[in-house]
């Protein structure tokens, strides 16, 4: 291994965050080829039990995920993200940079100041400056520690429906929900041909039985 590479290894290992290219180069200097390093550090590193991880462009040693397992200890938990707070960030997360009106008007419900709070707490969620629009509203972006957190490269890494419905990760009372709006909409061109059928038979009635009808009214 060359000392460039050693020095970009060295690094990484002291830091206590993951480091972005820019923040390698301010410890091994501008001359290093800092890309060339970390490439082959992450395939030198490739297959042990330490690997190197490169999420939303900051690079940083973890245990293999294979390995985790043997590696954990109870403690406390965090406190677990509310319905709205899942939703909130799934909804910054898929259409960033987005306003707490949009947020709104997609979730379809007013949303607490406390649910922002907590997740700009919890780093995965940052203002990200204000709109350009009347009012001027400010927007929000995820962060790159949510990346790190979920263990995503990108937010091209982001699930589709179709995969968050494989994986079970959809609510089963919003699936019931959107089969029954489908059966619903299923049913309404059957509707209309019944009532129009009802209405063409009316027509066709006789008229003397339709005064008698009236008649025996």
């Amino acid at each position: 291994m060359d000392e460039a590479t050693r020095a970009v290894e060295a690094t990484l290992f002291a830091s206590e965050k993951p480091m972005t290219v820019t923040d390698i180069k301010l410890y091994v200097g501008e001359n290093v080829d800092i890309r060339a390093a970390l490439n082959n550090l992450q395939n030198d590193y490739s297959g042990r039990g330490i690997v190197l991880v490169n999420a939303g462009d900051r690079w940083h040693f973890q245990t293999a995920h294979d390995l985790s397992h043997l590696l954990r200890r109870e403690r406390a938990e965090l406190r677990k993200l509310s319905r709205a707070g899942m939703e909130t960030l799934a909804i910054i997360a898929y259409h960033e940079p987005v306003s707490r009106a949009e947020i709104e008007a997609i979730r379809g419900v007013q949303v607490a100041k406390g649910t922002l709070d907590v997740l700009m707490e919890a780093g995965w969620v940052r203002p990200a400056g204000r709109r350009e629009v009347p009012g001027r509203p400010l927007i929000y972006a995820t962060t790159a520690e949510f990346l790190t957190h979920f263990g995503l490269e990108s937010r091209k890494e982001l699930p589709g429906l179709d995969d968050l419905k494989a994986a079970g990760l959809l609510d089963p009372v919003d699936l019931a929900l959107e089969r029954m709006e489908m059966e619903a909409e299923e049913e309404l061109p059957l509707q209309s041909e019944l009532n129009e059928d009802g209405a063409q038979e009316n027509d066709d009635q006789p008229a003397d039985s339709l005064e008698n009808a009236a008649e025996s009214a």
